[in-house]
């Protein structure tokens, strides 16, 4: 079994997960996440100052599939995620070791 955890923009996650919903994996977790990468983050004006936002809003979304779908499932997910902008997010692929995971 494979971990699929992709970070990506707030607005692309809703898509992403209906996606996901589609594709019939074992298992999706969801967190609200800050990423600090190429974007540099932006300035934000508060009452006359400026405020140096360097953390930028993300969703990272967690999804359990079996080894011979991973491939399927994370070119879905590319698809549908990417802009071609900066910041569209990442993916990672990990191997679940633990033999046998139990469900509780």
């Amino acid at each position: 079994m494979k971990q699929i955890t992709l970070v990506v923009r707030p607005i692309t996650a809703e898509a992403v997960l209906k996606t996901v919903g589609e594709l019939d994996v074992n298992a999706v977790m969801v967190q609200e996440a800050k990423g600090y990468s190429r974007q540099k983050g932006y300035l934000e004006r508060y009452k006359g100052s400026e405020y140096s936002m360097a953390f930028l809003p993300k969703v990272e979304i967690s999804v359990w599939v079996n080894d011979s779908r991973v491939q399927e499932v994370a070119d879905k997910i590319i698809k549908v995620a990417r802009t071609g902008r900066i910041g569209d997010g990442k993916i990672f692929v990990v191997d679940v070791g633990w033999p046998g995971a139990m469900e509780f």
